[in-house]
């Protein structure tokens, strides 16, 4: 799939990987959604996202967290408050610290809570990418608080490129589970 360069490209991948992942979801057994990833997925990659997530829980709250950073950061900017898009202390290269922080704050959250919010907040990334014209989130320079990016490219990464992601996870864990 290419990385979206339009607003109508990114809505539509988004989405359109969004719904895929979901049927994945949808598709699987109930103990397999619920289950812990087998031994071998946390050797699968050498990123350290391959032995951080336990099971499917831990992958949707991943993507609802940076949904939530980039509605955040976005609102923020917009209402004038001049604020990176990570958090503090955490930058490009120390951000596996941060999504090891956010995995922390989660290990007591339902698999259900977690699947409701990420809709949610799918639905909301996806309205407030509405709100912006074309030129807006890819045009460089659009706005002084994206630096050299477009914030179309903060949106692809936050939602088809994570979700693609995502899905080879769910993949590996449908693959791999045990019963």
């Amino acid at each position: 799939m290419a990385r979206a360069t339009t607003k109508a490209d990114l809505v539509t991948a988004a989405n359109g990987q969004f719904d895929k992942m979901w049927k994945l979801i949808d598709g699987m057994r109930e103990e397999i959604q619920k289950a812990n990833f087998a031994d071998e997925m946390a050797s699968a990659g050498k990123e350290i996202h391959w032995s951080r997530d336990k099971n499917l829980r831990d992958v949707l709250v991943h993507l609802y967290e940076w949904h939530k950073l980039l509605l955040d950061w976005i609102k923020a900017n917009n209402d004038g408050e001049s604020k990176p898009f990570l958090p503090e202390p955490y930058n490009w290269r120390t951000y596996s610290s941060m999504n090891i922080e956010l995995w922390k704050k989660h290990q007591s959250t339902p698999l259900e809570e977690a699947m409701t919010k990420l809709k949610e907040s799918h639905k909301d990334v996806m309205s407030l990418i509405e709100k912006f014209s074309n030129d807006e989130l890819f045009a460089k320079g659009a706005f002084d608080w994206t630096g050299t990016s477009m914030l179309g490219s903060y949106c692809v990464s936050a939602t088809a490129s994570h979700y693609d992601w995502a899905m080879k996870k769910i993949k590996l864990h449908i693959k791999t589970y045990k019963e």
